[in-house]
């Protein structure tokens, strides 16, 4: 269903508002180095010597701060300035990698340091995130925001695709040291972007203290966002556990190894990219029942991976997967900045974000419990299987049927 409103309003009318452009350019900067900074990553811990252990010490490290501060930073998104906020994260992430760049080129780098930048850059994406979500809800008309989230996304899907490739071939012709000076300089850029887009703070009452109070009340009290927030924690979970852990493990035993697992992981970025065109095009009414429903197609991979089927299934299953999760991820922000008021909107995507990020940890540790019970693929159906239940439950509250477009 969609409104006279809706049907006048151009595709790409957001566009049209010098902030927002500013702010996708800015994102889509950050996008690139983003993009291979996994990569240099692993190869600069595996440069000083580390590995697995190290590799796992370094990305917990980073994931740290982004599930213990993210709140604190919806509290500050909403009651400072967004973009500032944004500015003086990217900032920080910026010293941080290139810190990090430094230390791998004069070959001082050790697991200590390299977690020690980790634990700074998640700091700042602790911060960003919840800033982030605001943001477009701040310049951009309320009959936009959809248009607008996927516009955001746009960029950044194109750069996934491309980005991990381009990134190989930095680290294996100029080392990890290149990427992650770039990585550096994109945050460097975007924070100047950034600067000049100058949004004023959320009118605000009240103490820290008060707001932290606050921020649990108001997510506890809406059904529709606690319900949505436990199914996604599970469904992360899952997929970080079925795909992205298990996936290259079976794609070596069962398939041709890493040339297969390259080709999922680059159709699912196609259908990442695929899902954001969908979006552009297709303005759902209701849009929370339409983000729960499109997520559910994540479990396709690790069910065609799970029953042994051949490697184009896996493919249209990868892509199909690409395609829900974008047009879940587009529905689910745009439902969250009509739903909530600019004085929360920080905090309860903090909140929501929360839930996210104690996915990761408890996928990859799912999975290496169950790796000793079960057999790899059956692991995978299981996890399929715990997607779809989900997602089910999910489906059962009444309040998903209410958060619509308005």
């Amino acid at each position: 269903m969609n409104t006279a409103a809706d049907r006048d309003t151009p595709r790409l009318a957001p566009l049209r508002i010098p902030a927002f452009r500013r702010f996708v350019l800015a994102n889509l900067v950050s996008a690139t180095g983003t993009a291979m900074a996994p990569l240099a990553l692993a190869y600069a811990v595996i440069g000083q010597g580390g590995g697995a252990g190290s590799l796992g010490v370094v990305l917990a490290t980073n994931s740290v701060p982004t599930i213990v501060l993210t709140v604190a930073g919806g509290v500050l998104a909403d009651r400072l300035s967004r973009s500032r906020i944004l500015f003086l994260g990217n900032l920080l992430a910026a010293a941080a990698q290139g810190a990090l760049a430094l230390l791998v080129v004069t070959e001082q780098a050790t697991t200590a340091s390299i977690a020690a930048c980790g634990f700074v850059s998640g700091t700042a994406a602790a911060f960003m995130a919840p800033a982030a979500t605001g943001v477009v809800a701040q310049v951009v008309a309320a009959e936009q925001l959809q248009q607008a989230n996927a516009l955001l996304r746009l960029p950044s899907n194109a750069v996934k695709v491309l980005g991990p490739v381009l990134g190989g071939v930095v680290v294996a012709f100029g080392g990890p040291a290149w990427a992650l000076a770039w990585d550096a300089f994109s945050f460097l850029v975007a924070a100047v972007l950034l600067l000049g887009l100058r949004l004023s703070a959320p009118v605000t009452t009240g103490s820290v203290l008060a707001d932290l109070r606050g921020s649990w009340s108001g997510f506890r009290s809406r059904t529709w966002l606690w319900t949505y927030t436990a199914a996604g924690t599970v469904v992360v979970a899952a997929w970080l556990a079925g795909f992205q852990m298990l996936g290259p493990v079976v794609a070596d035993a069962h398939y041709s190894g890493a040339r297969s697992w390259g080709l999922v992981q680059g159709a699912f970025a196609l259908g990442l990219l695929a899902g954001t065109v969908v979006c552009l095009r297709w303005k759902p009414y209701r849009l929370l029942a339409v983000a729960v429903l499109t997520g559910a197609a994540l479990c396709l991979p690790p069910t065609a991976l799970g029953l042994g089927l051949a490697l184009p299934w896996v493919l249209l299953g990868a892509v199909l997967a690409g395609v829900g999760l974008d047009i879940a991820i587009v529905a689910w922000t745009t439902a969250l900045q009509q739903h909530v008021s600019q004085e929360e909107l920080g905090r309860m995507s903090a909140m929501n974000g929360i839930g996210e990020r104690v996915a990761v940890p408890l996928g990859y540790l799912g999975a290496a419990l169950a790796a000793h019970a079960w057999s790899d693929r059956s692991t995978l159906l299981v996890c399929a299987g715990a997607i779809v239940a989900a997602t089910v439950l999910n489906l059962c509250v009444r309040d998903v049927y209410r958060v619509n477009r308005r």
